[in-house]
């Protein structure tokens, strides 16, 4: 019965995960030396879950230190981003013409990175926008980018 559990707790899991873009670390640089661990850019890669061929990279402040080991620091809020085609576009489905295609936390409670996908449908275009948010106030810094799909491939929206 516990093995049973285990199996549908973990087939659960991954159903939920499905479709969820993970971030790959590509690499970072240390900006701030700390005794218990520097503050660092770091570079990000994430693939768009519902569009093959298209990756995103995003580079943003990481807090080190003790705070930050522990993921308790709030990190600043300057971010950039930069989504290219890595290989033939192909969509897994209709896409909403507007949606969070990935968000994580900046902090424990309070604050969240955002990667919006909005669809230009005059151009066949995907565009990018990554900001992050608070509970009580955001922060208007953001960065955008587009990745123009190809002619032959319209972009299928909901």
């Amino acid at each position: 019965m516990r093995r049973l559990r285990i199996g549908l707790a973990t087939g659960l899991a991954a159903s939920l995960l499905a479709g969820v873009a993970v971030a790959e670390e590509i690499g970072s640089v240390s900006t701030n030396f700390r005794m218990t661990g520097s503050d660092k850019v770091v570079i990000e890669a994430y693939d768009d879950p519902q569009v093959d061929g298209v990756t995103c990279y995003v580079s943003r402040a990481r807090t080190g230190g003790i705070k930050g080991t522990l993921g308790m620091a709030e990190d600043p809020p300057e971010a950039s981003i930069a989504c290219r085609q890595v290989g033939p576009i192909a969509f897994k489905g209709p896409v909403k013409s507007q949606e969070d295609v990935f968000s994580e936390r900046m902090s424990i409670l309070f604050k969240t990175l955002h990667v919006v996908r909005a669809v230009d449908r005059k151009r066949n275009t995907l565009v990018y926008l990554t900001y992050s948010d608070r509970i009580v106030s955001g922060s208007p810094q953001n960065a955008v980018t587009a990745v123009p799909v190809p002619a032959t491939t319209p972009i299928p929206v909901k």
